[in-house]
C-alpha cells in the first residue's frame, strides 16, 4: 500500500530505519556508554544527566500502512500519538489503546508503559502490538513477535526504556470507531463501592472506563460508549475544563477525537499549577498553548534553571515531586487509596482499570493480577521538615509492594538495587542483555531508572 503522505512506504522506511540503526551502532561503538534519543520533548519525569549525543529520532515518525479490515496499522517507532490518530480516524479506526498525552510516541509507550480508558478491555499498549522491528546496539534490526526466534525480546521490550534496543517499526492493533462518544459520570461516596462498580463495569457494553478520586468520599466512575449521532457535543479545548465536568454533568457527548484527547488540554489537572484553570489565563494562552506539549516545555525550562526551587529554599521550604503511576490488584486498591490519601494527600487521583489481556506478562513489568487498576498522581509536596530525599516516594513504593502491586518507571524511583531487580525481572533482564546487548552499550535498567544515569 501507499503511505498516508503518498510515498512508497517500504523503501523510504527502510532507508530511515537503516540510518537510525547505523547511528545507534556508531554511538555504541564510541565508548560503550548509554545513549538517549534526540527528541524535543520527553514524557519521562526523572532528572537525567545530559548525554553527549542524542540518537536521531526525528525521521522515524511516519504511518506506513493502515489496514482497517485486518485491524492493524504499521507505524514507525517515534511517531507521536496525535499524528497517528489523525491518520487512522479517517479510516474509521483508532489504536486499541491511545495514551492520554498527544506527544507520547508509540515506541515510547511500549518501552515504557502505555495505558488509557480502553485498557479495561485491551490491556496496556504493548499488549496491542503484533510485531516490531528493533534496532540493536550492534546495528542489526531484528523483527520480533510473540512466537518467533526473538520472542524473548518481544516480551522484554515493555518497561525496558531503551536498554535493549529501539523499536523502528511496530504493527499495532486498531479498533473501529464511531464519530461520537457518549460519556456518563457516576458519583460514589464510599471507596469500596466505587471499586466494586469498576470491577462490574469490565463486563458492561461500553468502550471506555476510568475514574477520578477528588477526595476519600468523592469518587467518580466514567464510562464511554461510541454512538453514531448526537444533537450537541461539548468542547473542552478552551473555556471549559474536562475534569471539572465530572462533578457537574451526569451525561456528556464529545467527538471521538476530543474524547481521545480530553485529558491533554489540561494535562489532566496539572495545568492549574500554571494558573491555566483561570478563564483569563486560558484566553491569553489560546487553544494552541493549552496542551501537554506547552506545559512540558515550561516544566523542562523550570527544571533546567530551577528558579522555583531556589526561591523555595530561600524561604526555608523544600519540595518533593510525587509524580507516579502505580498498579494495584482490585482486591487491594481500596486499601492503597486510603493509605495514599492519608500519607501523601495529593488529589485528584486518576483511576484506570486494566485487564491482563494477553495472560502473559512482560518479565520486566509483571501484571499484578488479571484485573487491576492504575492510580495516577502528579504533583509536589511542600514542607519545612528535613525529610530525606525521596521520603514520600518511598512511602508509595513500599505501599505498592506490600499490597501486591507494581510501579511504572517513567518518574523518579528510590528502590534499593536488590529490591528493584526482584520486582522488575532482574534475571530475565540479564539474560536479554547477554543476548542482545552483551557490552551493555545501552545501559542498565537500574542505572537509568533509579540512579537516573
Amino acid at each position: 500500500m501507499i503511505a498516508s503522505d503518498g510515498s512508497h512506504a517500504g523503501s523510504d522506511h527502510n532507508r530511515r530505519a537503516r540510518a537510525f540503526a547505523d547511528a545507534l551502532a556508531r554511538a555504541c561503538a564510541q565508548n560503550g556508554t548509554e545513549r538517549s534519543l534526540d527528541k524535543p520533548l520527553s514524557n519521562l519525569f526523572r532528572d537525567r544527566a545530559v548525554k553527549e549525543q542524542g540518537l536521531p529520532a526525528g525521521e522515524l515518525v511516519h504511518v506506513l500502512e493502515v489496514d482497517p479490515g485486518a485491524g492493524w496499522a504499521d507505524v514507525e517507532g517515534m511517531i507521536p500519538y496525535d499524528a497517528l490518530v489523525d491518520a487512522t480516524l479517517p479510516h474509521g479506526v483508532m489504536p486499541r489503546v491511545v495514551p492520554q498525552l498527544k506527544s507520547i510516541t508509540v515506541g515510547g509507550a511500549v518501552a515504557g508503559i502505555g495505558i488509557e480508558a480502553t485498557s479495561f478491555r485491551h490491556g496496556l499498549v504493548h499488549e496491542t502490538v503484533v510485531e516490531m522491528d528493533v534496532a540493536l546496539p550492534d546495528g542489526r534490526i531484528v523483527t520480533c513477535t510473540r512466537d518467533n526466534e526473538h520472542a524473548g525480546l518481544f516480551a522484554g521490550m515493555p518497561n525496558s526504556y531503551g536498554t535493549l534496543g529501539y523499536a523502528t517499526r511496530l504493527r499495532i492493533e486498531t479498533m473501529p470507531v464511531k464519530d461520537r462518544v457518549e460519556v456518563r459520570h457516576r458519583r460514589f461516596a464510599d471507596r469500596r463501592e466505587f471499586f466494586n462498580a469498576l470491577e462490574a463495569a469490565y463486563d458492561d457494553d461500553i468502550d471506555f472506563l476510568d475514574g477520578v478520586a477528588f477526595a476519600a468520599d468523592d469518587l467518580f466512575m466514567t464510562t464511554g460508549r461510541f454512538v453514531d449521532t448526537v444533537e450537541r457535543t461539548s468542547d473542552y479545548t478552551l473555556e471549559d475544563i474536562y475534569y471539572q465536568s465530572l462533578r457537574t454533568r451526569e451525561k456528556d457527548y464529545l467527538t471521538a477525537r476530543d474524547y481521545i484527547w480530553r485529558w491533554d488540554t489540561d494535562w489532566f489537572w496539572c495545568s492549574k499549577n500554571l494558573g491555566a484553570h483561570q478563564p483569563v489565563v486560558r484566553r491569553l494562552l489560546g487553544r494552541e498553548r493549552l496542551g501537554s506539549r506547552f506545559y512540558q516545555r515550561v516544566m523542562r525550562w523550570n527544571s533546567r534553571w530551577r528558579l522555583l526551587e531556589i526561591a523555595e529554599r530561600l524561604g526555608g521550604y523544600r519540595r518533593e515531586s510525587v509524580i507516579q503511576d502505580v498498579d494495584l490488584p482490585l482486591a487491594t486498591a481500596p486499601d492503597f487509596l486510603e493509605l495514599f490519601i492519608r500519607e501523601i494527600g495529593i488529589l485528584p487521583v486518576w483511576v484506570c482499570p486494566v485487564r491482563n489481556r494477553s495472560g502473559v506478562s512482560s518479565p520486566l513489568f509483571p501484571a499484578p493480577a488479571d484485573r487491576y487498576v492504575n492510580f495516577g498522581f502528579w504533583d509536589t509536596l511542600r514542607f519545612r521538615i528535613g525529610y530525606p530525599e525521596g521520603h514520600f516516594n518511598r512511602i508509595v513504593e513500599d505501599a505498592v509492594t506490600d499490597l501486591g502491586g507494581i510501579k511504572s518507571l517513567y518518574s523518579s524511583s528510590f528502590y534499593p538495587e536488590r529490591e528493584f531487580h526482584r520486582i522488575y525481572g532482574g534475571d530475565a533482564f540479564r539474560e536479554l542483555k547477554e543476548t542482545y546487548d552483551p557490552q551493555s552499550a545501552l545501559g542498565e535498567l537500574y542505572e537509568k531508572c533509579v540512579r537516573a544515569r
